[in-house]
């Protein structure tokens, strides 16, 4: 009996085994401990890729290039502490993007507000890491089930 490994390259590419259940999310602009508590939080809760990302023009120009399933954005970016809300709006005006599920990091309900006003679905802060509040948005972006 002869085994044939060129069959087992075939699963990833029927979609089949993790890679094809993992969701992409991208990162934008925390600071190191920070993006690691984020990190954290979604590996241990979700199938999930994790893309880290500095700045908005970074961003803008990755999410043209290849699909993600939501967009974490920091209230100010940590490289230039510009306001993560130029990210929401610049991904709203532009329409392959726009679909594109993005929600602000950040402890302040007002800032909340405003993100959602200008289309991001309502994020969560860094203290509510773990949270099944924080954990229920995430899947609802990501749509998945608990």
């Amino acid at each position: 009996m002869r085994f044939d490994l060129h069959f087992f390259r075939l699963i990833p590419e029927m979609g089949i085994g993790d890679t094809a259940m993992k969701k992409k999310i991208m990162s934008v602009g925390q600071c190191n401990p920070d993006h690691n508590s984020i990190r954290l939080f979604l590996e241990k809760n979700f199938e999930c890729e994790i893309l880290r990302i500095d700045s908005t023009d970074e961003a803008i120009a990755e999410l043209r290039k290849q699909p993600v399933d939501l967009v974490l954005v920091n209230r100010k970016l940590d490289i230039d502490y510009t306001d993560g809300t130029i990210l929401i709006e610049k991904m709203k005006q532009e329409e392959k993007l726009s679909h594109i599920p993005i929600m602000l990091v950040s402890n302040y309900p007002e800032y909340q507000e405003e993100a959602v006003s200008l289309g991001a679905q309502y994020g969560f802060g860094k203290n509510e890491l773990g949270t099944p509040q924080a954990i229920t948005r995430v899947q609802e972006a990501l749509k998945v089930k608990a």
